[in-house]
């Protein structure tokens, strides 16, 4: 099993996962389709040239949010999840365009015994995403409701 019990956590643990990833044209309007999401930031080319300060489409912003968690999970919470409990202090701070490679780190904020699942931990996450120049494109934190050890 590759995901981490809630035992096996620290406080200020980090973790640089391997996969990056270059996003792409087919990434943005597949996602967006599958969305229903018919904003003409991803997918009217002219649109962005014509009136937009990016001058070209941006990636869809949920997307980079998926993309960025899915990539964490090998390492942190594959297998060992029971589920998430929500996803806070969503950002964006750059945006994201077709050919950018992307790479993400997690970091675990906040751990804590579960008051109502004794079979359980809390781990709380900090989630980070950052483009081939080393900008900062997209953060969150994440609350994940994690199995404990088995005895």
């Amino acid at each position: 099993m590759a995901g981490l019990y809630f035992e096996e956590f620290e406080v200020g643990q980090v973790f640089h996962h391997p996969i990056h990833r270059t996003v792409t044209e087919m990434d943005n309007v597949l996602f967006s389709g599958l969305t229903h999401n018919p904003a003409r930031l991803h997918l009217d080319e002219q649109y962005c040239k014509e009136h937009t300060e990016f001058g070209q489409r941006i990636l869809n912003s949920a997307f980079t949010l998926a993309l960025m968690v899915g990539v964490s999970v090998y390492e942190t919470t594959l297998g060992t999840t029971v589920g998430n409990l929500g996803w806070d202090e969503v950002r964006f701070p750059k945006p994201v365009f077709h050919g950018d490679t992307l790479r993400f780190e997690s970091e675990v904020l906040e751990k804590r015994e579960s008051r109502s699942r004794p079979q359980n931990g809390i781990v709380i996450f900090a989630h980070r995403g950052y483009n081939q120049h080393g900008d900062l494109i997209a953060s969150c934190k994440r609350t994940g409701l994690m199995l404990r050890k088995p005895a």
